[in-house]
């Protein structure tokens, strides 16, 4: 099937969920990033942009400063009217483990639901995501069109609309969120909080905007943060933003994410029982963070305060071997399919 093809069948089946609805009048959770970016693209020209709202939610320290003028200008490029509502509930969620799924449906979706009353709300969802795997498309006042779509089809169709994304966090289709990098739990917001704040601010505002990546993990126990710097492809003036990352008082360490890494992660019972919650977990969700091949060593966790996992230590991974990864990964190929639980 072609984009132009696609993208019509999408608009198509946005106007019958609508009518279906009984209310024209929606509302996008917009993020600025790839998927939701689709999403209001083909709800604007299914239902107008008149009856159109994005609604971005805005998270404190954990918003990029350019994230709301970014934002802005992608809403004023497609015409459509931007609200911007603040929660900063986050922090609540992370003194259990980082958790971006709960912070998506507790957060920023009730955040929007709450706002959007009796209209419909519109959300990328995709089959990168575990709402997506459910095949569910509309539930409980949310509606994902592009549920079916895998993250190459949905770039295919901003391709198509030529529509171009300016870099809000990590990359170009990601939004915009610091928090997603601190791989610990947060017990204390001036500790935790700042030192994936200030890391991921100072590395954005010192590298060029076209990198495939630019982060900033924050790791280590609870007494300690060291920051993992993930730049790729590498640029030349690292060490000078390793010395102003360095100089942080809320930073114990800096490593440069330039040699193979083992990451060792304590996890809830629930995903550390579970191969493929601890395959997906690695594979999935940390491995394309980083600028490095990761390996993972698991430890079942004892804190019962611990929903989710804490990268606790790092080290230089140096008996690295491409190709036998390689073949462990092929090997896993079908644990792919399993939901995220991050």
């Amino acid at each position: 099937m072609s984009i132009e093809k696609l993208a019509e069948n999408i608009k198509n089946e946005i106007k019958e969920v609508v009518k279906e609805y009984g209310n024209k009048n929606v509302v996008i959770a917009f993020s600025g990033g790839l998927d939701s970016t689709v999403a209001a693209l083909l709800t604007k020209e299914a239902l107008g942009p008149e009856n159109v709202e994005l609604v971005n939610v805005v998270y404190g320290l954990f918003t990029y400063k350019r994230s709301i003028e970014i934002v802005k200008k992608s809403a004023e490029k497609m015409g459509i009217k931007i609200t911007f509502l603040e929660s900063l509930y986050q922090k609540e969620i992370w003194k259990n483990g980082p958790s971006c799924n709960m912070c998506t449906k507790t957060v920023k979706m009730n955040t929007v639901k709450k706002y959007a009353k009796d209209r419909l709300v519109i959300t990328g969802s995709n089959q990168s995501d575990s709402w997506g795997k459910t095949g569910l498309k509309v539930f409980n006042g949310l509606y994902a069109p592009l549920g079916d779509l895998n993250k190459s089809e949905i770039q295919n169709i901003l391709d198509f609309y030529s529509f171009k994304l300016e870099r809000i966090g990590e990359n170009s289709k990601r939004e915009g969120c610091k928090l997603k990098h601190l791989l610990k739990i947060m017990t204390n917001l001036d500790y935790h909080g700042k030192a994936v704040d200030l890391a991921n601010e100072i590395l954005l505002e010192n590298v060029p905007k076209n990198l495939e990546l630019a982060n900033v993990k924050i790791v280590g126990p609870l007494s300690k943060n060291i920051a993992i710097i993930n730049v790729k492809p590498m640029v030349d003036n690292i060490n000078e933003i390793k010395k102003k990352i360095e100089n942080i008082d809320v930073i114990d360490e800096v490593i440069v994410a330039k040699k193979p890494l083992i990451l060792h992660v304590i996890a809830n019972p629930s995903i550390y029982r579970v191969k493929n919650s601890r395959y997906w977990i690695e594979a999935g969700k940390l491995q394309p963070e980083f600028a490095v091949p990761i390996k993972v060593i698991w430890k079942e966790s004892k804190n019962n305060k611990l929903r989710t996992i804490q990268v606790v230590g790092v080290e230089e991974w140096k008996d690295y071997d491409p190709w036998n990864l390689k073949i462990s990964l092929d090997t896993d190929l079908e644990m792919k399919n399993s939901c995220s639980l991050l």
